[in-house]
């Protein structure tokens, strides 16, 4: 461990290790993820300007133990267990950078994942938005579609920031030609919002050739939103809407 982390910020590291660990598990078993096991998690420590990274390994890697990079928003690496790959070396300072300017712009972000999924990965080179028509995705979201971000000659965390700012619901985006990018409270909840998104993205994607997915019907949102505790948020917003 590092001498420039704290005991509890290892403390804090090693349970961030065991969920991500767990996380991987989860989605690599479902086929949730690509063959290529692109799912990154960027954790922030809290009270400090400290980003945990954890990447999944690769699937070409001789063990899957997990490792971890800690560096600050300023790119200084406070630890870094990598020795190749994109954790390692001069790209480790960049973990902390990534996604620094969500985490000083958003304090309700603690999680930001990126992930390549198949059937988001699809929506991605289609340059669509991805709309929620997918009763168990949208259960857990206020959010009626995932955006999509095209031109990288601005930042993917600058426009992350900007939909956040429009509309605080939504929870991720489609990055065009590529995966995907969550962001939330936890490394569990965030993963297993991957889950259930790519899982309606499958469905929505299968309809394509049978007409293409439809919008709800009566009562549908109230229902799925009910469960949750979602709905009186959600009635305001229909209500602003109509």
């Amino acid at each position: 461990m590092s001498q420039l982390l704290t005991a509890e910020q290892q403390s804090f590291l090693e349970a961030a290790r065991n969920d991500f660990s767990k996380a991987f598990q989860v989605l690599k078993n479902s086929r949730t993820l690509t063959a290529s096991h692109t799912f990154q998690i960027y954790l922030r420590v809290p009270q400090t300007r400290l980003v945990i990274a954890l990447h999944a390994p690769s699937p070409w890697a001789d063990d899957e133990q997990i490792r971890a990079v800690v560096a600050d928003y300023d790119g200084q690496v406070y630890l870094n267990e990598s020795v190749d790959g994109p954790l390692s070396g001069a790209k480790a300072g960049g973990n902390g950078k990534r996604y620094a300017a969500i985490f000083a712009a958003r304090p309700e972000v603690n999680v930001v994942s990126h992930v390549h999924t198949p059937w988001l990965g699809g929506w991605a080179s289609a340059h669509r938005v991805l709309p929620i028509r997918y009763a168990a995705s949208q259960r857990v979201t206020l959010a009626r579609e995932l955006p999509i971000y095209i031109d990288r000659r601005q930042p993917e965390a600058e426009f992350i920031v900007q939909t956040v700012q429009a509309n605080p619901h939504i929870p991720a985006i489609l990055e065009a030609n590529g995966g995907a990018t969550f962001w939330g409270t936890s490394i569990t909840q965030v993963s297993k919002l991957i889950l259930l998104i790519e899982e309606g993205a499958w469905f929505q994607g299968l309809a394509e050739g049978l007409g293409g997915s439809k919008e709800f019907g009566p009562g549908v949102l109230q229902q799925q939103w009910s469960m949750t505790g979602l709905w009186e948020e959600g009635k305001k917003l229909l209500e602003n809407a109509a």
